[in-house]
């Protein structure tokens, strides 16, 4: 039995190496620029925001006034990397229509930042970690 258990073992591993030399194996090629869209993109952005506005200090709302890059990656999942532009709204955290506010055009209230972040989602699971983000001011 010992020597038909290393066998099978040495035909499963010779029929993997064959199967990876003739490519039926996908390959992960690292983070892949997308095209620019925030339609593509939805859910993602959808989900940094909400982050953001609800770790932040600031009394308004922020939301996303316009995606600068972006680049995704397959794993086990799907990771982005993604520069956007948010931009402070005239609508209080505590407001209910944050998809409609407009955008702060006031001297003293106008903020925008620029914004980095890494996503892991795992969309067919509506699943959204947001590993990574760094803002600076615009």
């Amino acid at each position: 039995m010992g020597v038909e258990c290393w066998r099978n073992t040495l035909l499963l591993l010779a029929a993997l190496v064959l199967a990876a030399k003739l490519g039926h194996f996908q390959r992960w090629g690292g983070f892949q620029e997308k095209s620019v869209s925030k339609k593509n993109m939805n859910s993602t952005l959808k989900f940094f925001i909400e982050n953001y506005n609800n770790v932040s200090n600031d009394m308004y709302l922020f939301r996303i006034d316009k995606l600068l890059q972006s680049h995704m990656q397959l794993t086990t999942g799907v990771e982005y990397l993604v520069t956007v532009k948010i931009s402070r709204t005239k609508c209080r955290k505590n407001s209910t229509k944050s998809h409609s506010c407009p955008i702060q055009s006031g001297k003293n209230l106008k903020k925008s930042f620029i914004c980095n972040f890494l996503m892991y989602t795992v969309p067919w699971m509506n699943y959204y970690q947001l590993w990574n983000n760094s803002c600076l001011e615009a």
